[in-house]
């Protein structure tokens, strides 16, 4: 240790390595740390060490890598079992974007939720995150302002991140018959653009590394090609990645067809939209999927494009939606990486449900197995973002770990620690990680962090945003209207107050 950097041996009944091109298990096996890298995986290092470190029968393995990682407090319970979106607050009515929508959380609310969001992502296993928030209750997009909080707290949880706010150049309406449109809007979606690349300029490969940027277009149905057209080119200028949700609902392939007489996906190409680190959720709905009878090549655009898809299982599967499919995908040749995209940011979880929908969708229990998902959250999500530093545990590799119990109940009896993993486990397994040679989680705490205090006032900030959308949505409801608790409610709840 002549450079003076600690040095850390990590053991455990099971170890991911990484050798010729591909993970490998090591039974009763060692990681060695130095500093903010890997030195050593395996067996057999002699070599001094200043501490030594036995999980005992648990699983290290490469930090999980989510490419759509939600940064926000989750809305997906308001979308559960509240249908049609255009009667429950998703799409605004034309008469709140006539009297100017607004921002239902101040400054501070906003930089609480990010943090609070990284300590969830922390808290399952993910070491690299691309932070992504709902628009549905903010005035516009994000803000440059808001990101620069998020970035502090990411780096002082120790959190490695890709960070851009989102912005657009429309949104949805709905009008008194239901029928739903757009208003655009296109001098913000460019002004957004601008601010974007501002912040890339401010925090670029910033905190030891540690804070990366990418530009985070919202959805394709919400840009102008124009916007399209300069985002891709800023991405390429900046050589930082770019995201777009695409794909992901068959409203949206009709809207973009309907508006452009384009595929979402040709409507990309003609854009010149696609850069070297082009990252796609969900990849859902394509040309002769799901009863698009469109003619497009879309699948053909998206091999030569070289993007990523980011296949969320969880969050799509909540809205009855599976990947057609995942194996199909991977024998083209695309990229697939996970995102958690929801709460709870299990990717564990994600990997599970992926296999199953996947086995669904091809009607064949051989088509993938537990390696495929084990892949795409480590060794996908760090080719999506051309990073072969990360997702994996190999020598000069950056120091970003998990590790996973298996002595839990729960867990059951184990051959193989991954197919275990996807079939009885769950991120509450996680009891340790590392990124970048530090531990941000230790015996399942996350230092410095009051959990309890957090839930308490992430719960208080969600109930004061419900109550505000009578106001943005058709024909302004009442609060129990809009969310009916699944069984009646008997008696009356105290009224909701900011703060508690």
């Amino acid at each position: 240790m002549a450079n003076g950097m600690k040095r850390t041996a990590l053991t455990a009944a099971w170890v991911v390595g990484h050798a010729d091109g591909k993970h490998c298990l090591y039974r009763n096996g060692t990681v060695v740390v130095e500093g903010e890298k890997v030195l050593h995986v395996g067996h057999d290092f002699n070599a001094e060490v200043a501490e030594t470190i036995d999980f005992g029968e648990a699983l290290i393995g490469p930090g999980f890598i989510d490419l759509d990682a939600l940064a926000d407090l989750d809305t997906t319970v308001l979308g559960y079992d509240n249908h049609p979106p255009e009667l429950k607050g998703r799409v605004w009515p034309q008469s709140y974007m006539q009297a100017g929508p607004r921002e239902m959380y101040t400054p501070d609310e906003l930089a609480f939720q990010k943090r609070y969001a990284f300590t969830r992502l922390i808290r399952n296993g993910i070491t690299t995150a691309l932070p992504i928030s709902s628009l549905f209750y903010r005035a516009w997009g994000e803000t440059a302002e808001e990101f620069d909080a998020a970035a502090e707290a990411a780096a002082d949880l120790g959190l490695r991140v890709y960070l851009g706010p989102a912005y657009r150049s429309g949104n949805l309406v709905v009008d008194q018959k239901r029928q739903i449109g757009f208003h655009y809007d296109a001098p913000r979606g460019i002004a957004g653009l601008s601010e974007a690349e501002a912040f890339i300029a401010r925090h670029e490969n910033t905190h030891g590394g540690l804070i990366r940027t990418m530009l985070a277009p919202d959805r394709i149905e919400t840009c102008t090609p124009e916007l399209l057209r300069r985002s891709g080119a800023a991405a390429r200028d900046h050589d930082v990645p770019i995201r777009l949700h695409c794909c992901q609902s068959r409203l949206e392939y009709d809207l973009v067809l309907q508006q452009h007489g384009k595929s979402p996906l040709e409507l990309l190409r003609d854009t010149a939209f696609f850069a070297p680190a082009t990252i796609l959720p969900h990849g859902l709905f394509l040309s002769g999927i799901k009863g698009i009878t469109h003619e497009a090549p879309d699948h053909e655009i998206l091999i030569s494009s070289g993007a990523a898809l980011a296949h969320c299982p969880l969050v799509m599967a909540r809205g009855g939606k599976v990947l057609r499919s995942f194996a199909r995908f991977r024998d083209l040749g695309v990229t697939i990486g996970m995102g958690t995209d929801t709460h709870p940011a299990d990717m564990i979880q994600n990997m599970a449900l992926g296999v199953m929908t996947a086995r669904i969708a091809e009607g064949n229990t051989t088509c993938v197995g537990a390696a495929d998902f084990y892949d795409a959250a480590t060794l996908g999500g760090a080719a999506a973002l051309n990073r072969p530093d990360l997702g994996r545990l190999a020598p000069g590799s950056a120091a970003d770990l998990n590790v996973i119990r298996l002595d839990s109940p729960d867990i059951g009896q184990r051959i193989d620690p991954i197919q275990t993993l996807l079939l009885n486990g769950s991120g509450r397994d996680v009891s340790d990680v590392m990124i970048a040679g530090r531990f941000v989680l230790r015996d399942g705490a996350i230092p410095g962090v009051d959990e309890g205090a957090f839930r308490r006032q992430a719960q208080t900030q969600f109930d004061w945003m419900v109550a505000q959308y009578p106001d943005r949505t058709l024909f302004h409801p009442p609060v129990e209207e809009i969310f009916p608790t699944s069984y009646p409610l008997r008696g009356h709840a105290p009224a909701i107050r900011r703060g508690g």
